[in-house]
This record gives C-alpha cells, sequence and structure tokens, in this order.
C-alpha cells in the first residue's frame, strides 16, 4: 500500500513509470528548447541537444538525504527493487514515455517546429533524474543497450558505491560522461549538508574521486559542486585537494536554487548570486 501511494504521489508531480523502480520525466530545458530555442547549459558545454534528450533513473533511492536536493526523496526512497526492471524496457518504456509527452507540444503556437521533428529521435539518456543510479545491478547492461542505439549516456553519482563505478569500468560499460557531486570539502561538511545514511560515507566517496582519476581516459569525468551559500561555499584549497586528486576532464560549479522539498531545510539566503559563484570558482 505505501508503495502504490508513493507512486500516485510521484505520477502528481510528473514522474513516469518505465518499470516497477525505474522512472523518467521530462526535463524544464526539453521543452525550452522547443518553443523557447533555449537549451539546457549542457549544450554549450558538452553538445547535449536538449530537445532529444531524456532524463531518467533506473532507482529512485538514495542513501543521501541532501539539504539542497529539490527531489522528494522521502517519497522516493519508498520505491524499492524488489523485482529488477529489464534494460530493454526501461529504454523503450523511457522513449514511449518521452515521445508521448512532447507530443502535446504539437499545437503550441512558438513551437519550433524543427527541433520538434528532431525531438522524436531520443539521442541523449541523462540518468540523473532522483535517486543514485549506480545502485540499479543492471547499469552497466542498460549503458552498453544505450550505445549500441547511438544514445549517449549521462550518469550522475553521489559517489557512495565506487563498486558499482569499478565494476562498469571491468566490464566496459562507462558513460560516455560520469558527474560525480562534490558537495562538500570536509568529511565534517559532508555530513552537514549530504546528510549520508552510510557510515562510512566519507571513505566511501574520496574512493569514487580516486576512481575517477583512474577511468579519466576512457570516459568524460566531471566533478560538480552545487554551491550552497554559507553552507559549502568555503574551505577552497580542501575543495582543491579534492579535485586535484580525481583531476576531471571537467569541473561544473553552478548555484543552488531553492525549490521542492529544499524550501523547507534552506532559505533565499543560501542562493548565491551568479558574482559570488564565480568569485568561489
Amino acid at each position: 500500500m505505501l508503495t502504490n501511494l508513493s507512486k500516485k504521489k510521484l505520477e502528481q508531480q510528473g514522474y513516469k513509470f518505465t518499470g516497477d523502480h525505474s522512472t523518467t520525466k521530462i526535463c524544464h530545458w526539453t521543452k525550452n528548447d522547443l518553443t523557447k530555442g533555449s537549451p539546457c547549459y549542457k549544450n554549450k558545454f558538452y553538445n547535449i541537444q536538449s530537445n532529444q534528450c531524456a532524463q531518467m533513473t533506473p532507482n529512485m533511492f538514495c542513501s543521501n538525504l541532501c539539504d539542497f536536493c529539490w527531489r522528494d526523496i522521502p517519497t522516493g526512497n519508498n520505491i524499492k527493487m524488489n523485482k529488477i526492471d529489464n534494460p530493454d524496457e526501461i529504454i523503450e518504456n523511457t522513449i514511449k514515455e518521452q515521445l508521448k509527452t512532447i507530443s502535446g507540444f504539437g499545437g503550441n503556437n512558438n513551437l519550433d517546429k524543427e527541433k520538434f521533428k528532431q525531438a522524436q529521435t531520443i539521442k541523449h539518456f541523462a540518468i540523473s533524474l532522483t535517486g543514485e543510479p549506480t545502485l540499479y545491478p543492471k547499469l552497466g547492461e542498460l549503458i552498453n543497450k544505450l550505445h549500441k542505439r547511438k544514445i549517449s549516456s549521462f550518469l550522475v553519482t553521489n559517489g557512495q558505491y565506487p563498486e558499482a563505478i569499478e565494476k562498469l569500468e571491468k566490464t566496459n560499460s562507462l558513460p560516455t560522461q560520469i558527474y560525480l557531486s562534490l558537495d562538500a570539502p570536509t568529511k565534517e561538511l559532508y555530513f552537514d549538508i549530504d546528510k549520508p545514511t552510510l557510515k562510512d560515507f566519507w571513505e566511501r566517496f574520496t574512493k569514487t574521486i580516486n576512481l575517477f582519476n583512474k577511468i579519466k581516459n576512457r570516459t568524460r569525468t566531471v566533478l560538480r559542486i552545487t554551491a550552497v551559500k554559507n553552507r559549502n561555499m568555503c574551505n577552497e584549497k580542501d575543495y582543491a585537494e579534492l579535485i586535484k586528486k580525481a583531476d576531471p576532464k571537467f569541473l561544473e560549479i553552478k548555484g543552488f536554487v531553492l525549490l521542492g522539498p529544499s524550501i523547507e531545510k534552506l532559505t533565499f539566503e543560501n542562493v548565491p548570486s551568479h558574482k559570488e559563484i564565480k568569485e568561489f570558482a
């Protein structure tokens, strides 16, 4: 009953279930690109076509309860992997739900018809919707099947499961690009802002940092800092040490935005200005 109520609540929020524990949800920037010609920053940084990108996850559970997260973590954490979703079905259902959702844009007066035509072919999977995707036991199989379809994969991880990334490397299943959320420069600050549920969270995270250095020549590696004013925009030298250890291809610093459940934990005082983000960078 609890799972059914959670699914209903998530569906009301726009999530489309693509399996028992897999979901997709059309991204704001996909809609924006179709109607306003304004794509996601990833278009400029990484050449992702927002109108052809599907945002999804094969797992909704997350071991961190980050203060700045705009996702409904408590509800998502009720969705368990009692039955493991099939990778082919996840892919097919994600594409099906994406095309079904964007079909409604056909009558929009602001629609870019050429981009709408392109959007009928999905080119990118952003495996980052919610939850921690590296917990999905068939993640490598999912990624390989995407690549066989000429669909690129962009995986976001909190770094709490380094063994899953090691498995991707050993089975030649690394994604096109992998992001690691670098939310804090020290163990104490990580505990304060990420609210990890695993006791050895810092050891796990730093192991993933070292793994990034190991795989950097086999995939595009990105460290991503969500900058929260008065919380984690500090200890620059400690950040620098972690960045040096990972030696990523890219470093992203983006400002926290007060959205979703984060409004219960943070305020507008935690939203940095662009000037403050640049100074921190």
